[in-house]
């Protein structure tokens, strides 16, 4: 990976970073450690923070997901990007895929984000980002 490289960070991602107990946190934890390593630009989205607030709320406990919430301010770690009416719109066109079995419209929205931001390397561990040819992390 390139110094400052952009990179999109999917919920998948949120979680086994922050659940100790999640079967992917210690390699979520090292390919952290390298994207920290290369300065890489890291970007999430509106709906990302949304799902990853949710699911943390809702399988660990209140306190946790809002101690990741907070963590997601911390001066310079990641720009939140909003998800705009044109993503919406561009995301339905992702379910017309037959490659794309039980797709998340929450992903769908990141993959039309990515697109518009032309960030091409994704730090997830869902399958579905390489299958629409985003370059993976994790």
């Amino acid at each position: 990976m390139r110094h400052h490289q952009s990179v999109f960070v999917d919920s998948g991602a949120w979680i086994a970073l922050a659940l100790v107990r999640d079967p992917l946190h210690e390699r979520a934890r090292e390919h952290w450690g390298m994207l920290q390593e290369a300065s890489a630009s890291l970007h999430t989205s509106i709906p990302v923070v949304i799902e990853t607030f949710t699911f943390l709320e809702r399988n660990a406990r209140r306190d946790v997901a809002l101690a990741w919430r907070d963590s997601l301010y911390e001066p310079g770690l990641v720009k939140i990007h909003p998800c705009d009416n044109k993503d919406l719109a561009t995301s339905w066109d992702y379910f017309k895929r037959r490659d794309l079995h039980k797709l998340s419209a929450v992903d769908a929205t990141s993959f039309a984000i990515m697109t518009r931001l032309g960030i091409r390397i994704a730090f997830a561990f869902d399958h579905h980002f390489a299958a629409v040819g985003f370059r993976m992390v994790g």
